[in-house]
């Protein structure tokens, strides 16, 4: 079984491995401490990590928390915030992007003009309106990010970390095609969480995680199946499936429900919608409900969310949320409190730079342009599959296909997600609306009404979007 520890610091799996890290979003609440606080307990990566953020006051809290958790255990790693992205990016080994494309006003714009017209969105940063009006904003700061990585850090391995994972990602291959970059997304472990949980009950007293479940990957990021699946030489998959047969009428949830945990009724769920699907369609949705009932028509899921046992996140929360994390950080960074223990989290992208640095091999998911990989979805959208990560990059693994009725859908999507990277890079405003209106979570209302809603996100969002996309461009 799969030791699920990590060395103590500075005492790496092959001695310690020099890397220049450059975080473009340095000034991120929660994917940079959790960089921070992985290096910390993996201990086997030095150097420095160069922390950009447009909001430098944001990047300069991260860098002394940064620093503190490298004092406090001893690492030899360096934070510091750059004001400048040439400057993060020269001579990188390794790109880390996480950005908020706009701001969280833009983003309850999103949510609340659909819901006025009978929308609902658990999300809204993936696809449906709120996904869409999010690209519009992140492509263009997306490919100046990926122009700037080619011109200055041409051969560093680069991670997005940012939604919308498939269109953003495929950004980057677009304006950069020589950089060798991927997206990284932790959806999948909600599934190989509960396989974890099979696994114990067939072989009580071993204590498997997550990390020693294999699956194999297929679908577009956010709405990802898997078709096999196994532990320590155990096949799973059929235990899954009944797993998800057994509870599809009420659920299951790894935690008991607390109902004064507001956070909780936001971004947990009990795992109804995925289990549905793996019933409809007889292979395993890996992602979480909340994303999962956004590829489909609202009448799915959406329209009765609570139903389902998932709740809409409101932007408010979030705001209140940002509020609290960021109060919190500032006084780490500044010696107040303790630190949270150091210890891995359940993330990936540090194993798969670590294994990129030093040529050993680790294998998870990764969304990818389809070379093939997936049968059956467009060639060039990017596809989320299983990579081996080595010395000799990223490497997608071969697939297979989905059940036809789910591959209709999947590629649908994957064929809007790449034509709109096209359209948003050649600034054709003209094939944007026909897109929009495209979108399953739109089939219920009228070409008017689509209309309507599409140019009234357009004109809320306009301050974040280049002149040739906003309303008053020709």
């Amino acid at each position: 079984m799969h030791d699920s520890g990590f060395p103590q610091c500075g005492r790496g799996l092959r001695g310690a491995t020099e890397a220049v890290i450059a975080y473009v979003g340095g000034g991120s609440l929660n994917w940079a401490p959790t960089l921070m606080g992985d290096l910390a307990a993996h201990g086997g990566v030095s150097g420095e990590v160069r922390l950009f953020d447009i909001d430098r006051e944001s990047a300069e809290r991260n860098a002394g928390l940064g620093n503190r958790y490298a004092k406090e255990t001893g690492c030899r790693i360096r934070y510091a915030a750059e004001p400048d992205l040439t400057r993060a990016l020269s001579g990188a080994d390794v790109v880390v992007i996480s950005i908020l494309p706009g701001s969280f006003e833009a983003m309850a714009s999103d949510l609340s003009i659909p819901a006025a017209h009978g929308i609902a969105q658990s999300v809204g940063d993936t696809v449906g309106p709120g996904g869409f009006m999010r690209a519009l904003r992140a492509i263009p700061m997306m490919a100046v990010i990926g122009r700037a990585i080619a011109a200055h850090a041409p051969r560093a391995f680069v991670c997005n970390l940012t939604n919308p994972m498939s269109v953003l990602t495929g950004t980057l291959h677009a304006v950069a095609p020589e950089v060798r970059s991927w997206g990284e997304c932790h959806e999948v472990t909600k599934l190989r969480q509960i396989a974890a949980r099979i696994g114990n009950q067939r072989r009580p007293g071993e204590g498997y995680t997550h990390r020693d479940v294999q699956t194999n990957v297929l679908g577009i990021n956010h709405f990802t199946f898997v078709d096999a699946i196994s532990l320590d030489g155990m096949d799973l998959m059929d235990d899954y499936l009944a797993f998800a047969d057994a509870h599809s009428a009420d659920g299951w949830r790894e935690t008991p429900s607390d109902p004064d945990n507001e956070w909780q009724s936001y971004f947990e769920d009990v795992n109804r919608v995925k289990f549905d699907l793996t019933s409809r369609y007889g292979i395993a949705a890996a992602a979480g409900d909340r994303h999962l009932a956004e590829f489909l028509p609202q009448s799915d899921y959406l329209a009765a969310a609570q139903n389902w046992g998932f709740g809409l996140t409101p932007v408010e929360f979030r705001m209140r949320d940002r509020d609290a994390r960021a109060e919190l950080l500032e006084g780490w960074s500044h010696g107040d409190g303790a630190l949270p223990p150091v210890e891995r989290s359940a993330e990936a992208f540090l194993d798969q730079i670590v294994a990129l640095l030093t040529g050993e091999v680790h294998i998870s998911n990764a969304n990818l342009p389809n070379r093939g990989q997936v049968a059956g979805l467009p060639a060039g959208a990017v596809v989320e599959t299983n990579a081996v990560f080595s010395g000799l990059g990223v490497q997608p693994i071969q697939a297979g296909r989905l059940p036809a009725g789910l591959e209709a859908i999947v590629a649908d999507h994957a064929e809007r997600q790449s034509a709109l990277v096209r359209a948003v890079l050649a600034g054709d405003r003209d094939a944007l609306f026909p897109l929009f209106a495209s979108d399953p979570a739109l089939w219920g209302l009228g070409e008017d009404q689509r209309y309507k809603m599409y140019t009234d996100m357009l004109a809320a969002t306009a301050a974040w979007l280049p002149e040739t996309l906003t309303p008053e461009a020709a």
